[in-house]
């Protein structure tokens, strides 16, 4: 467990002519990354998993990614916090939006991975900003609502529904062919690893999402999406 390179998420990746990230090498700070999480809400003040679920307020929805052409009206999202342990050991508080059918089913997804101390580095509602800023490749911020198009497509993303987390997406790479998504992760493409943070076949992740009738991307055939789950499979 480290502190991470002063460099993390400051380095924009090069690109090819029309703009498109280039492939990139796993720098040697990232190939077994365990970072200390910076706690963006206060920590929880009592030991145990604690969870909150209840209307989005204001201030997060305007922090957000939303706008009335998202696919999902306010009021079918839910904000919600639970107890989380870092790569550092220690218990943090983290914050996702999420379609409101879901929140309970959710909650009791990250009680099994507290309970299994299962580390995540980071869990907080993404931002108009984090989708218009260039790519640096190193992003592993765990999330769900994202009101965005579905990857290397036109139509909206089950994210953009609330209905799909992205767990620790650098321990577990988007992988199509030779493209890697967060770019820098391609070390985490060999998924015999066993480095903590990594999703794998019958663990306490992929048990607790086949629980709640989730499928997981790791399973997919045409490509893998080893941070991806969802309601709908998709």
């Amino acid at each position: 467990m480290t502190e991470p390179p002063e460099w993390l998420g400051t380095r924009p990746l090069e690109t090819d002519e029309n703009g498109n990230p280039l492939p990139a090498e796993t720098p040697p700070e990232l190939s077994d990354r365990r970072f200390v999480t910076e706690d963006l809400l206060p920590p929880p003040e009592e030991p145990g998993f604690h969870a909150t679920i209840g209307p989005v307020p204001g201030d997060v929805l305007e922090r957000s990614t939303w706008s009335e052409e998202c696919p999902v009206g306010v009021e079918g999202l839910a904000y919600v916090t639970v107890t989380f342990v870092g790569f550092d050991g220690r218990d943090h508080t983290g914050e996702l939006l999420m379609a409101a059918e879901v929140a309970d089913d959710i909650v009791e997804v990250f009680r099994t991975l507290y309970e299994a101390r299962f580390p995540i580095e980071e869990m907080r509602i993404a931002s108009r900003a984090d989708l218009d800023a260039p790519p640096t490749g190193d992003g592993n911020s765990t999330t769900m609502f994202v009101c965005r198009p579905v990857t290397g497509g036109q139509s909206w993303s089950e994210h953009a529904r609330g209905l799909a987390i992205d767990i620790n997406p650098f321990h577990n790479p988007y992988v199509r062919g030779d493209l890697v998504l967060p770019e820098l992760a391609r070390d985490y493409v060999d998924r015999d690893r066993g480095l903590p943070g990594m999703i794998t076949e019958g663990d306490a992740v992929t048990q607790a999402f086949d629980r709640i009738g989730w499928e997981w991307g790791g399973r997919w055939s045409s490509l893998k999406d080893y941070q991806h789950f969802s309601a709908t499979g998709r």
